[in-house]
């Protein structure tokens, strides 16, 4: 599909979709709990929608008028083995933190998703599981989906050291720790998201954090008789109408309800760094997270900057976006200790550079990152998604500045987390 905004624009208020992580865990851990759980804004995406479907397989009572999601959870040992196989489609925080819960039910299951999840490695999750008593068999000696899961329903404590900072990891062994009295604890290299400990505290299960290790207390049993979760509005998906305000002349928009928990919210301290015209208003917390409205304006006299380390787990899904606004700052902006990147939908190094390169923009790859050479011309041009919703949403976004069209191969891979993305940038498009 062809894309050319040139000329136009992005003004307006918008409340960009509900958090794609927190949906997820709220459907999980409402399906665990033994209580009611009601979630409001949840995220209508193909894969949040995925992980509903599949705690109905499981056997839980799930009711969804497309406006709130209730759940009548009967506690962590009420789900039933699943007649058919587990399709999750292209979510790999479903696969990844599900693996966890089934590894502690005493069944047999089989998960699998789309030719892209197929892909993705689960050797990360099948390690540590395998140590705590589950069976898991997969392709490939367990590294790739689909994945067979027969569970114990004790299962074993387990000190993991993870080689990354991945919230999915640490999350899918606290999960499975939830079926085990042993000690469980999860250390990482740096701070990944928290939004499994936060939501697991709401249920009343005791999570102990000391630095980096994160632990389970004595109390793992989920019992809130009843709890309600407003999701708020995702910062991933609000990134992209940040840098799309902040690259394109006369834009100012305004994103509502944006969550801006402190490990997830490394864009803006990346903005800041880069001089992006922006603010942060009306800040509240809700249902445990702290949520604002982001104000973004055209940010003519960007910088360049350097991304790595510690911050990487903090702005992990933004850094596409990112990426295309190092094209416009002076400088090289250079972003290293990315290489979980290559794991992602598709490989997020390399697609990205390769389709910066294709409109105009000069680039490096490197394998733990890339370099982006500022003040480029996006001259427009053909580019692959390689079915990455946020590939396919950066260069739509590129395109806001493009002197020629950009035509992408395969933009249906957006609605994974975002189905409304195009018809939400058309009603901030200005002349």
């Amino acid at each position: 599909m062809k894309f050319s905004f040139k000329g136009k624009s992005l003004k307006g208020t918008l409340r960009v979709p509900s958090d794609k992580s927190i949906s997820h865990r709220a459907v999980m851990l409402g399906s665990l709990n033994k209580g009611k759980t009601i979630i409001k804004n949840f995220l209508r995406s193909e894969d949040c929608l995925n992980t509903l479907k599949a705690f109905k397989e499981l056997g839980v009572n799930i009711k969804d008028n497309n406006q709130t999601v209730e759940i009548a959870g009967k506690g962590k040992y009420a789900l039933k083995e699943p007649f058919n196989v587990i399709d999750l489609g292209n979510s790999g925080t479903s696969i990844r933190l599900i693996s966890g819960i089934l590894s502690g039910q005493p069944f047999y299951s089989v998960l699998t998703g789309d030719q892209y999840l197929r892909r993705r490695p689960m050797d990360r999750i099948a390690i540590p599981l395998r140590q705590m008593g589950a069976e898991i068999y997969g392709r490939e000696s367990g590294k790739y989906p689909p994945l067979t899961i027969i569970g114990k329903e004790k299962l074993k404590g387990i000190d993991y050291k993870s080689p990354k900072a991945s919230a999915q990891v640490k999350s899918c062994i606290l999960l499975a720790g939830l079926f085990t009295d042993e000690p469980v604890s999860v250390t990482e290299p740096a701070k990944s998201r928290d939004h499994t400990e936060r939501m697991l505290r709401a249920y009343g299960v005791e999570v102990l954090v000391e630095g980096l290790k994160v632990s389970l207390g004595n109390h793992r049993e989920l019992n809130a008789p009843e709890i309600e979760i407003n999701v708020p509005a995702d910062i991933s998906s609000a990134a992209f109408f940040m840098v799309g305000a902040a690259i394109t002349p006369n834009s100012e928009v305004i994103l509502r309800d944006v969550i801006l928990n402190e490990t997830r919210k490394g864009i803006l301290d990346v903005m800041e760094r880069m001089n992006v015209n922006f603010s942060v208003e009306n800040v509240k917390v809700s249902s445990g997270e702290p949520i604002g409205d982001i104000v973004v304006q055209y940010s003519p006299e960007l910088k360049s900057t350097i991304i790595e380390g510690e911050e990487i787990p903090r702005l992990i899904d933004e850094i596409p976006i990112i990426a295309l606004l190092a094209s416009q700052a002076e400088g090289e902006t250079v972003i290293r200790d990315a290489s979980e990147l290559r794991v992602k939908e598709s490989d997020r190094i390399s697609s990205t550079v390769e389709n910066l390169k294709n409109i105009g923009v000069e680039a490096e790859e490197f394998p733990d990152g890339m370099a982006i050479r500022g003040k480029s011309k996006i001259k427009g041009g053909k580019v692959k998604s390689y079915g990455d919703h946020r590939i396919a949403m950066t260069f739509i976004i590129a395109s806001l500045i493009s002197e020629g069209e950009i035509e992408i191969d395969d933009i249906e891979c957006i609605s994974t987390s975002y189905p409304d993305f195009l018809k939400d940038l058309n009603s901030l498009l200005s002349d």
